[in-house]
């Protein structure tokens, strides 16, 4: 345990702030956490320091890279011109560390700034597959819904096609909870949720966890406005065993489309969902 503390230290002392996790979330073998953390260190300096040879050897062959605006490009882009970090060094930020194995999630804060940063074990090597910001909004929208009744995608089609069974039983999950999100029902959503679960979004004033989530279904079953989610428009996933990471693009009914990486894990046999940031993208008209 002494040496456990002496590596979260010396990650606070590279990051600045950092929230600490539980302990039964290390999954990774020992001695990894350190190299995940130096990895992602080297990661935001590099972008600081435009160092496309360092960002070269950190991005995996599918990284993407979403900003702010919700404009999202890929690993090749990154390499031909490094975007601008709206958290520069990350000196001033809050940092927390989510270990799931072969997936390891950083969330970086500083005040209405968010960024979520999926790092994935290759064979022996670690690579940053998801790079995705959020800029909060000063004040929360409106939450008085969609007008619309009947979630027909994603809740009973998606335009999607899983390549196996994890994927398969991650839609079916997503499905429920979307279902639940349908009807406000919040014991039929709450399941297909992780209790560390955190959604960010552009849309949202601060991040929501799971019992403020549960808090606004209740809430909406009493008012029965309608308030279908988003059609899903395309998606991918990235299978590392008991964790996918799962990006997509939304269509809301009403709006500009919406740029979302997911984070699932598998929990005692079932596939639940705890991680998902949200990202509007301004460039695109509205629908």
């Amino acid at each position: 345990m002494k040496r456990f503390a002496l590596h979260i230290l010396a990650a606070a002392l590279l990051f600045g702030a950092i929230l600490p996790w539980a302990p039964h979330q290390r999954l990774t073998a020992a001695g990894e956490e350190q190299a995940i953390l130096q990895s992602d260190h080297e990661f935001v300096r590099a972008v600081t320091k435009d160092d496309k040879t360092t960002l070269a050897k950190l991005l995996d062959e599918d990284f993407t890279w979403t900003n702010a605006a919700g404009k999202t490009i890929t690993r090749a882009q990154v390499l031909s011109s490094v975007p601008t970090s709206p958290m520069g060094d990350e000196s001033a930020a809050k940092i927390e560390h989510r270990d799931y194995g072969q997936v390891v999630a950083i969330l970086s804060a500083r005040e209405k700034i968010h960024v979520l940063r999926v790092w994935v074990k290759r064979g022996a090597n670690w690579r940053l597959l998801v790079y995705h910001e959020v800029s909060q909004a000063d004040t929360a929208q409106s939450q008085s819904g969609t007008s619309v009744k009947d979630c027909e995608n994603p809740c009973k089609s998606v335009p999607f096609q899983p390549k196996n069974e994890s994927e398969q039983a991650v839609i079916a999950a997503w499905q429920a909870l979307e279902t639940g999100v349908t009807n406000h029902d919040a014991s039929a959503w709450s399941p297909h949720v992780d209790e560390s679960f955190v959604t960010v979004s552009s849309s949202s004033d601060h991040p929501v966890f799971k019992a403020d989530r549960i808090a606004t279904l209740n809430l909406q079953k009493q008012t029965g406005y309608p308030s279908a989610p988003a059609p899903l428009v395309s998606a991918q996933m990235f299978d590392f065993g008991n964790t996918i990471v799962m990006t997509c693009l939304h269509q809301p009914y009403h709006g500009k489309p919406v740029h979302v990486t997911r984070v699932w894990l598998k929990r005692n046999g079932q596939w639940v969902m705890t991680i998902s940031y949200q990202t509007t993208i301004q460039g695109e008209p509205a629908k």
